[in-house]
């Protein structure tokens, strides 16, 4: 039981004070990167663009009429009567 056998028993001692620290520190930085990494505070699963969403502008309500019109939702007699009072 000489010199020989010292290097065996303290061999894997050194793994985890390494290896330990940083497997935290990649947890920290995932942890960091899901709370704030999003553009504000807010969890993966409310979506991706929750917070972009704030600086487009809404559709005006012509828009919306068009579209409701285009879809077949509405009659052309219904979209004048509407568009009419939308304008005025």
């Amino acid at each position: 039981m000489g010199p020989e056998y010292s290097w065996p028993w303290w061999g894997p001692m050194w793994v985890m004070p390494t290896i330990m620290p940083i497997i935290m520190l990649i947890v920290l930085i995932v942890a960091i990167y899901l709370i704030f990494g999003r553009g504000g505070f807010c969890a993966p699963w409310h979506g991706p663009n929750r917070y972009y969403d704030r600086e487009r502008s809404p559709e005006s309500a012509l828009e919306i009429l068009k579209k409701r019109y285009v879809k077949g939702e509405i009659t052309q007699e219904e979209f004048d009567r509407m568009k009419k009072e939308i304008l005025s």
